[in-house]
């Protein structure tokens, strides 16, 4: 599979603590979708992974695991796809499973371009959620942000018509990029939004708000 020239994140360190990696070996085989390193990966199927599900959501990046477990545990109906390349993000959030006794998860390890670009069928999400992504704050650096044109484009097809994805970001200037992007596309309407309730208050995001940032929640549909 083609990957990236730019990648979207960066790897900060790969130290995994006792209790992640114990859960990576216990509940990896039924969580987890293995892609990176597989060298003919299946096609992910939304709907044959939560073949109950009312809807089904794809995260772009956990993070540690803290909002897509609660999220997931408030919506028990709805299937959730999470996209992480983190392996000490990847034990937590399986930590955060067990605890919670959650069934509508499923993890896939790899980036989330090469995933959609390759795996997923068009127009089979319900709904992205993509939060605190890098914002890549340099000029030089700001290739690598996630959201361009072209992930605009691609998030589209892999949408169902009237499907959503929803943003969070802590880096204004990144917002207004977001922003200006979506707005330049007919393929979405929607714009910044209140927080909304479901939507946790994680450690990260609670460092930048004692910091001063300003989160800003946007909500875009496909038209």
């Amino acid at each position: 599979m083609e990957r990236p020239a730019n990648r979207s994140y960066q790897l900060r360190g790969t130290r995994i603590t006792q209790a992640q990696q114990n859960a990576t070996n216990a509940f990896w085989e039924t969580f987890g979708i293995a892609v990176e390193g597989v060298e003919n990966p299946d096609p992910i199927i939304p709907a044959q992974i939560f073949p109950d599900a009312e809807r089904v959501i794809m995260e772009i990046g956990t993070g540690m695991g803290e909002a897509s477990a609660e999220i997931a545990a408030t919506f028990p109906e709805t299937g959730f796809l999470a996209v992480e390349v983190h392996k000490p993000g990847i034990g937590a959030l399986l930590v955060r499973i067990n605890e919670l006794g959650l069934q509508n998860i499923r993890i896939i390890n790899d980036d989330a371009r090469v995933v959609l670009e390759h795996l997923v069928p068009n127009e089979s999400i319900d709904a992205f959620h993509l939060y605190f992504p890098d914002p890549w704050p340099k000029t030089k650096h700001w290739k690598r942000r996630i959201v361009q044109s072209d992930f605009v484009e691609l998030i589209a097809k892999k949408l169902k018509p009237g499907g959503y994805i929803h943003i969070a970001t802590d880096w204004v200037p990144y917002a207004e990029w977001i922003i200006d992007l979506f707005e330049k596309s007919d393929l979405f309407h929607g714009g910044e939004i209140a927080k909304p309730e479901f939507r946790p208050t994680t450690k990260f995001e609670g460092q930048g708000l004692g910091k001063g940032h300003r989160v800003t929640d946007l909500q875009y549909f496909r038209n």
